[in-house]
């Protein structure tokens, strides 16, 4: 994609901070981070959300995560991390290729966890159904 910011990344376009160049992904400081050590684990071709991304790529890109996530314990002394991936606008992807977050955490940074809903009674076998038909 010759507009994406990431793909621009890839070819060395654009700088940026690199923390590993393995042969499928790059991981790269956020520029924009939720804490300071936030890293973007991007595949260096062009997919748009994790749907599209082949299944041993997702592997691949996990096993970065997992490797980010060991350095971020160590070199930043993380008390631990976040892993996420937000698929879609309405979910708040904002970069149109897909690419997973992994935010190093510390006790007491002040971040929140999402609010919790809860269910009507026999709600959940609804909701369980309707995904469970489509997998």
């Amino acid at each position: 994609m010759d507009n994406c910011i990431f793909c621009k990344i890839v070819r060395g376009e654009i700088p940026s901070a690199q923390v590993l160049d393995a042969d499928k992904v790059l991981a790269l400081l956020d520029i924009s981070p939720v804490n300071k050590g936030h890293v973007l684990v991007v595949p260096k071709e062009h997919f748009e959300t994790m749907l599209d991304v082949p299944d041993n790529l997702l592997k691949d890109m996990i096993l970065a995560a997992k490797k980010v996530g060991k350095g971020m314990r160590k070199g930043l002394k993380a008390d631990g991390f976040n892993l996420s991936m937000n698929n879609f606008a309405a979910a708040g992807q904002v970069v149109f290729h897909a690419h997973l977050h992994v935010i190093p955490r510390f006790e007491n940074d002040g971040l929140k966890h999402w609010p919790q809903k809860h269910y009507d009674e026999g709600e959940m076998d609804s909701y369980r159904e309707k995904i469970a038909t489509f997998l």
